[in-house]
């Protein structure tokens, strides 16, 4: 086989420029300085903020409603028919303000009989009072007979028979009694008096219950009854329909149901805000008064703040978002929310030391808001924390830190 060095050279010198391509790149990469990954490049980036001092307040967010400061179904009295009812729905009365008139013919007839037996005791007294005079006349002509003639038989003995001098004296003494009797009789009579002003008054008590008044100044809620109705006493039946409904709104209950957990903690004055959701009103108001009693049923208890409404822009029913502030301070030791782990009763937080390497603190906590907590102990203020996906770190672990808004919000205003 013949070879020609026509083709043998070109071969020859491709590989040798490709042996020296290689030597050449060996020896640059030779030369080169090792570059070793740094520890930001291998370390897990975390998200951190500072503990802080900021205000918290423990809030309780809770529907309530309003109710009248007081309300009343008002009754009759007394059985009878409607002379006359002034008053409708939605009438705004004031205290002793009559609310409907009740006609009552026998009622009529009955203090008409009571005047009339006034009148005759009245009559029967001075009638007493002549007969306690007469006897007391009579008495005195009779006694004064008497001693004259004991004071004649005593200066002339034997003058005047003894017969004659024992019915002088038997007489007087007959007087004497009559004068007795009819003072017993006058006494009596006036007792008799007493009765019959007595039966009066009652008698013209009830007629006065045929006016019914407010028992203070309210609104008109409601109206049973209209015209010509007749209506049951209330005192002496229980199923008697009422005549009104009347409702004391120029102050209202705002009533709202605090948990038990809360409940030990409400005291009067705690501050509270109020949005109506009707009127878009929006107030403060403090708590007035509370049952200090659990409900069995909802293991609630019920709050109530006084809320003016002289404008009677409020009406009983409204429903108002209630934001009560249970406790509040102004310098609290606080974290995010999203930097503690719970299990059980233990809460810990993962602390970040000046190598960045983390540590699990456990903390107490004190009153919580949507996004801080307050902490009591194990931490200070200052300290870097780490901030959410708490499960993805360990003990002991090096970590390139982030720091969150709230931590460049602090670190802004330090500057």
């Amino acid at each position: 086989m013949r070879v020609h060095l026509k083709h043998v050279f070109p071969v020859l010198a491709g590989g040798l420029a490709l042996v020296a391509t290689v030597a050449v790149v060996s020896r640059v990469r030779a030369s080169a300085p090792v570059q070793h990954p740094s520890t930001h490049d291998i370390a897990p980036r975390a998200a951190v903020a500072l503990v802080e001092r900021a205000p918290v307040a423990n809030t309780l967010s809770v529907a309530g409603e309003f109710f009248p400061y007081q309300e009343v179904e008002i009754h009759a009295k007394v059985a009878g028919y409607i002379k006359k009812i002034p008053v409708d729905i939605g009438d705004r009365v004031h205290t002793g303000q009559t609310l409907a008139v009740l006609e009552i013919p026998e009622l009529n007839a009955q203090v008409q009989g009571a005047d009339a037996s006034v009148r005759h005791s009245e009559q029967e007294i001075t009638r007493a009072r002549n007969e306690v005079a007469r006897a007391q006349a009579d008495h005195e002509a009779l006694h004064a007979a008497s001693d004259r003639l004991e004071k004649a038989a005593a200066a002339r003995p034997g003058l005047v028979a003894q017969q004659e001098i024992d019915d002088s004296i038997a007489k007087d003494r007959a007087s004497g009694a009559q004068v007795e009797s009819a003072k017993a009789a006058l006494a009596a009579a006036e007792q008799q008096l007493d009765v019959s002003r007595a039966n009066r008054s009652q008698v013209s008590a009830v007629r006065d219950y045929s006016h019914i008044t407010a028992p203070f100044d309210g609104v008109v809620t409601w109206r049973y009854a209209d015209t010509g109705a007749l209506v049951q006493a209330g005192t002496s039946n229980a199923s008697a329909q009422p005549v009104v409904r009347l409702a004391q709104v120029r102050i209202l209950r705002l009533r709202v149901p605090v948990p038990e957990s809360l409940a030990a903690i409400i005291h009067q004055g705690s501050l509270a805000d109020v949005t109506v959701q009707a009127t878009k009103e929006q107030f403060t108001a403090k708590v007035a008064r509370f049952t200090n009693a659990l409900d069995r049923s909802t293991r609630t208890m019920q709050v109530e703040f006084d809320v003016p409404n002289a404008g009677h822009h409020l009406a009983p029913g409204m429903y108002a978002d209630v934001v009560l502030q249970v406790q509040n301070k102004l310098n609290a030791l606080t974290v995010p929310v999203q930097a503690v782990q719970r299990h059980n009763d233990e809460a810990t937080v993962l602390v970040l030391d000046a190598n960045n390497r983390i540590a699990v603190q456990p903390v107490e906590l004190g009153i919580q808001e949507p996004s801080r907590v307050e902490v009591l102990s194990g931490l200070k203020e200052g300290d870097r924390v780490v901030v959410g996906d708490l499960s993805s770190y360990h003990a002991g672990e090096v970590v390139a830190p982030k720091p969150t808004r709230v931590a460049d919000a602090q670190l802004s205003g330090s500057n």
